[in-house]
């Protein structure tokens, strides 16, 4: 069947809903006598009658009555999904798969989803914890979080939240061990803890001073891919960590 019989098939299924031709073609918007005309091009391309036609009414016959029951449920689902379509025009809808660091989702994405999650109950975020530069097309996410400059080739970067500065911080605990160091270069002598990058190495703690930035690349018992796992040991007296303070 050619690809023109779907509206042959649609003002079928006009005309035996209103039983009335007249009533049909009202409803398609087109004259009577083309919407006849139309009908009878079907059924001769079917070679099969598909409406009675009498002074007061129109009905299928039963040739008519089997193809309306396979192809009007078939309408109403593609009339249903091109409704649910126009709706996403007027209101926000469906999910947003985001791939973020744990600092950036706590500290700037949670907080704010709140607020939206709350005004738009149809929306859903899905947010996964990663540190590696994902490539977010590849792995379907509609957005990436990182820190600083990390950003992939070709990606269109936008700042969504203040600038971040590093502390090293460590525990009474850990104090009543060791001392206190004075400056960067004396951390190599203390336990610390160490933070794995997604590439395999270590982060070097990096420091800056007048201008200058030094970069100490500490050693420690323990080694972390995540800050929350970090400031959690660091709390229980492990050792020391680079923490991110907003």
């Amino acid at each position: 069947m050619q690809r023109r019989s779907l509206d042959d098939l649609r003002a079928l299924v006009a005309v035996a809903r209103e039983r009335s031709f007249t009533k049909g073609a009202a409803k398609l918007g087109v004259s009577q006598s083309a919407l006849s005309q139309t009908i009878r091009e079907l059924e001769s391309r079917l070679g099969v009658r598909l409406l009675t036609r009498t002074t007061r009414s129109v009905s299928p016959t039963e040739a008519g009555e089997r193809l309306l029951q396979t192809v009007e449920p078939r309408f109403e689902e593609i009339d249903a999904e091109l409704a649910a379509i126009t709706e996403l025009r007027e209101k926000p809808a469906g999910t947003i798969r985001i791939t973020a660091t744990e600092y950036a989702a706590d500290a700037i994405l949670l907080p704010k989803l709140a607020k939206l999650l709350r005004a738009y109950p149809d929306i859903k975020v899905e947010i996964i914890i990663d540190y590696g530069l994902t490539d977010i097309v590849t792995q379907r996410y509609d957005a990436g979080v990182r820190s600083g400059e990390q950003v992939a080739k070709d990606m269109i970067a936008v700042r969504i939240g203040p600038d971040m500065r590093m502390a090293v911080v460590g525990a009474p605990l850990y104090f009543k061990r060791r001392s206190e160091p004075k400056k960067p270069q004396e951390l190599i002598d203390h336990n610390c803890i160490t933070l794995r990058l997604p590439h395999g190495g270590l982060y070097a703690w990096e420091f800056e001073k007048g201008g200058r930035e030094l970069r100490v690349r500490v050693e420690g018992q323990l080694t972390c891919n995540t800050t929350a796992q970090m400031l959690n040991a660091a709390i229980a007296g492990w050792a020391w960590p680079m923490c991110l303070k907003g």
